[in-house]
C-alpha cells in the first residue's frame, strides 16, 4: 500500500499509518510553504558544499569547519533580515507572533528579530505567552488524567486579548509575570506602554492559532513558524528525522538549565510530541513565513554533551534501547568544538553561553 504524487520538481511518497484504529493512507496535504523551506535548505547545503554526514566530517577533518559555521550562521542572519524587511513593508503590522515546537529556538529567534527591528528604528515589545498561564490548579486535565500544559485552554486568553487591545490603543498595561516554581502568577507584573513605532513580538507555541488573538484584525498580525525542519542525511538512502535533532537539543538544555537527566527528558518526550501534533503542526500553514532553525553542523557540536547524558541510562531503563540508537547515530559524526559557535547562534540556546541567556 502506497500512493505517489508528482510535486514541484519531485514527488511525494505516502505510506500507510494507523488512523482511528484503521490502517490507511493519510490524505494528501499541500504544504506549499514547507516545501519552499525544503528547497531553500537544499540550496543552502549547496552553498556550504555539504550534502550528507560524510561531507560534513570531511570538511571538519580538513580544518574548514569554522568557515562552514560562519556561512551557515550568515545564511540564518540573512533570512532574519529578509523576514524583518517583509514585516516593515506592511505598515499595518503591529503584532508578530512566533510559534514552533519544543527546542526550536523560539526565544533566540525572537531576540534576534528584536535586534533587527531595533536597527530599523522600531521599538519592539517582547511578550511571552508563558506569562499568561492560568494558575496550576486551574490547568485543564487531559484524557489520561494529567494536567495538559500544551493546550491553548491553559492560557488566560481573555486577559491576553484585553492587554493586546489596550496596547494597540496606546494605553498603559500591566503584563503578568508567571512563576513556574510556584505555578502561580506573581502579584505584580511589568507596566508597559507602546508608541506608534512599536511592534509587539508575541512568542509561544500557540502563536499560529487564529483563536489566540480575537478582536484584532488579522491585517495587523504577522505570523512566523519556526522549527528544526531539515537535517543532513546520513547518506543517499538514510535520513535523520528532525525530531531527533530537537530531542538532542532538549537533552542538552535540560541537563544544563533544569538539572534533568536524559532519562527524564526521554520520559516526557512522547507527551511533548503528542502536544505538538495537536496544538502546533495543524496550524503551520497559517504562517506568513517559515524559518528553519536547523544548522548543518549542530549534531557534531551537540555530540559530546548528548553522549555524556545518554551513557548514564542503565540497561534496566525502558529508554535504554532508544539511548543506544541515539549513541549509534552520534557515532557517525566527528566532534565539532563549541568554541566556534557564535554567541548569538540559536544553537547556544541549548549548549549554553548564549548572548541572550544567563546559563
Amino acid at each position: 500500500m502506497f500512493e505517489i504524487y508528482p510535486y514541484d520538481e519531485g514527488f511525494i511518497f505516502k505510506t500507510p499509518k494507523e488512523i482511528n484504529g484503521v490502517i490507511q493512507i493519510p490524505p494528501m496535504i499541500d504544504d506549499r510553504k514547507l516545501a519552499k523551506v525544503y528547497k531553500e535548505s537544499s540550496k543552502w547545503n549547496d552553498i556550504m558544499e555539504v550534502s550528507c554526514v560524510g561531507s560534513l566530517n570531511r570538511i571538519n577533518l580538513q580544518g574548514d569547519i569554522i568557515e562552514l559555521i560562519r556561512v551557515n550562521e550568515t545564511l540564518h542572519d540573512k533570512k532574519i533580515t529578509n523576514i524583518t524587511e517583509k514585516i516593515l513593508e506592511d505598515r499595518e503590522i503591529k503584532i508578530v507572533t512566533i510559534a514552533g515546537p519544543s527546542s526550536s529556538g523560539k526565544t533566540t529567534f525572537s531576540n534576534r528579530l528584536k535586534l533587527h527591528l531595533m536597527a530599523s528604528e522600531i521599538r519592539p515589545l517582547m511578550i511571552s505567552l508563558d506569562d499568561y498561564y492560568v494558575n496550576r490548579d486551574q490547568i485543564p486535565i487531559d484524557e489520561n488524567g494529567k494536567k495538559d500544559f500544551e493546550t491553548i485552554k491553559a492560557l488566560d486568553i481573555e486577559l491576553l486579548n484585553k492587554n493586546l487591545r489596550d496596547l494597540m490603543l496606546e494605553r498603559e498595561v500591566e503584563i503578568p509575570k508567571y512563576d513556574f516554581t510556584s505555578g502561580q502568577r506573581k502579584e505584580k507584573g511589568e507596566i508597559v506602554k507602546i508608541s506608534k513605532n512599536t511592534i509587539i513580538i508575541l512568542e509561544g507555541i500557540h502563536g499560529l492559532n487564529n483563536s489566540l488573538i480575537e478582536g484584532i484584525s488579522q491585517s495587523h498580525i504577522f505570523k512566523i513558524y519556526i522549527s528544526c525542519l531539515t537535517q543532513l542525511n546520513i547518506d543517499a538512502h538514510n535520513r535523520i528525522k528532525t525530531s531527533i535533532v530537537r530531542k538532542m537539543r532538549r537533552i542538552v538544555r535540560d541537563s544544563i538549565s533544569r538539572n534533568f537527566d536524559a532519562e527524564e527528558t526521554l520520559e516526557m518526550w512522547s507527551r511533548v510530541r503528542k502536544g505538538e501534533s495537536k496544538n502546533i503542526f495543524p496550524y503551520q500553514e497559517n504562517a506568513d513565513v517559515i524559518f528553519d532553525t536547523s544548522l548543518a553542523y549542530e549534531i557534531g557540536v551537540l555530540k559530546p554533551a548528548v553522549e555524556r547524558e545518554l551513557i548514564k541510562i542503565k540497561m534496566s531503563s525502558p529508554h535504554y534501547d532508544e539511548a543506544r540508537k541515539l549513541l549509534r547515530l552520534l557515532s557517525y559524526f566527528t566532534t565539532i568544538s563549541d568554541r566556534y559557535v557564535p554567541d548569538e547562534s540559536i544553537l547556544k540556546e541549548f549548549i549554553g553561553g548564549s548572548y541572550f541567556y544567563n546559563y
